[in-house]
C-alpha cells in the first residue's frame, strides 16, 4: 500500500503512520532522501570496501562492516525534513537526538560462504561493565528506533532484512522481570525466538533512498546472500534525550512508548501481519516530497 505524497502536515497519514507503526512494529518511509544522495553514500562506500564494483572476483567475504561515515551525504541522508517528521511522530518531539553521521553498515555481497550473523534477535545498545553482549532493558535504554537505511535497490534475491511482523509487541513481558538492569541479546534469544514464531514475515526491500524506522524490540534477522548484486544498508539507531517512561501523568505517550505498553497489557491488541495485498513485501507509508559500527548494531 502506499499513500500520496504530500508536502503538507496531513493529520490523516499521520495517524496512519503511528497506527501501523504500532501494530506492525515499523514503517517504511519510501523516497525518505534523494535518490542522488543515495549514489554519493554508496561510492563513499565502495572506497570503504576496497573492492571493485565491476569485478565480481574482487568481492571475497559475505559481510563487509563499515563503522561511522560523517561525509556530507551521509548526514543529507538522515537529516531530511520527511525523516525529522517521522521522528517526531513516532518518538515525540524533544525525545530524539540528531545524528550526523551514519554507523553500522552490513554490506552484504553474493557468496557461498553462509554469514554468522543471521539469526533472529533484537538491537542491544549498552554494554554493562564486564559484560561481552550488549544488551536492552524494557525502557530501550539508549535506542529510540532502529533504523534501516537503503542505499542500494533491495530485492527478494539481494539479502533483503528479515522482520517479524508485530514481534515488538512479544518483547516487553520478556524484559520486564529484568528491571533497570536489562538482559544481554545473547540470552534473551532463545526466549525472543519462541515468542515470536507465530509472526508473519516480512522483507526489508525497496529503493535507494528508503528508510525502514523499527520499534527497538521488532524481531528482525540478515540472511544469506544469493543473488547478484551487492545489498549496501546503514542500520544505525536513533538515540533518544531520554528514556521511555511508561508511566506519564499526562498520558503523552510516544509511539515507541504506547506500543511497550501495549505489549505489557495482555487485554490490549497483539498486533497483526500487514502482508495481506503484498505477501512478499513489507508495507509502506509514503510521508515523501523529494523526488527522487558497533557490535550492538551488527546484524
Amino acid at each position: 500500500m502506499r499513500m500520496a505524497r504530500r508536502t503538507v502536515h496531513d493529520d490523516r497519514v499521520d495517524d496512519e503512520l503511528v497506527a501501523r507503526f504500532l501494530t506492525d512494529g515499523f514503517v517504511k518511509i519510501e523516497g525518505a532522501f534523494p535518490p542522488r544522495v543515495a549514489e554519493d553514500c554508496t561510492r563513499l562506500l565502495w572506497r570503504e570496501t576496497g573492492y571493485d564494483p565491476a569485478d565480481p572476483g574482487t568481492w571475497k567475504d559475505p559481510v563487509v562492516w563499515v563503522a561511522g561515515m560523517a561525509q556530507g551525504p551521509f548526514a543529507a541522508a538522515v537529516n531530511s525534513p520527511v525523516l525529522h517528521e517521522a521522528f517526531d511522530l513516532l518518538v515525540g518531539e524533544g525525545r530524539w537526538v540528531p545524528r550526523y553521521s551514519l554507523g553500522s553498515f552490513p554490506l552484504r555481497f553474493p557468496h557461498a560462504a553462509e554469514p554468522d550473523d543471521a539469526g533472529w534477535h533484537i538491537e542491544g545498545s549498552y554494554l554493562p561493565e564486564g559484560e561481552s553482549w550488549y544488551f536492552t532493558n524494557l525502557r530501550s535504554r539508549d535506542r529510540a528506533l532502529l533504523m534501516l537505511f537503503l542505499f542500494s535497490e533491495v530485492t527478494e534475491t539481494d539479502a533483503p532484512t528479515r522482520i517479524r511482523i508485530g514481534s515488538h509487541l512479544d518483547v516487553p513481558p520478556l524484559l520486564e522481570p529484568y528491571g533497570e538492569a536489562g538482559v544481554s541479546g545473547l540470552e534473551i534469544a532463545p526466549r525472543l525466538i519462541e515468542a515470536s514464531a507465530h509472526r508473519p514475515l516480512g522483507y526489508a526491500t525497496g529503493r535507494p533512498g528508503d528508510v525502514y524506522l523499527c520499534h527497538p524490540f521488532l524481531v528482525h534477522a540478515a540472511q544469506p546472500h544469493h543473488g547478484t548484486r551487492p545489498r549496501f544498508m546503514a542500520q544505525p539507531p536513533l538515540l533518544p534525550a531520554a528514556p521511555c517512561e511508561l508511566e506519564r501523568r499526562d498520558g503523552n505517550y510516544s509511539a515507541v512508548e504506547r506500543a511497550i505498553r501495549r505489549g505489557l497489557d495482555p487485554r490490549a491488541p497483539k498486533g497483526r501481519g500487514e502482508l495481506r495485498d503484498q505477501p512478499q513485501t513489507a508495507r509502506s507509508v509514503d510521508l515523501s516530497s523529494a523526488d527522487g559500527p558497533t557490535a550492538a548494531d551488527r546484524r
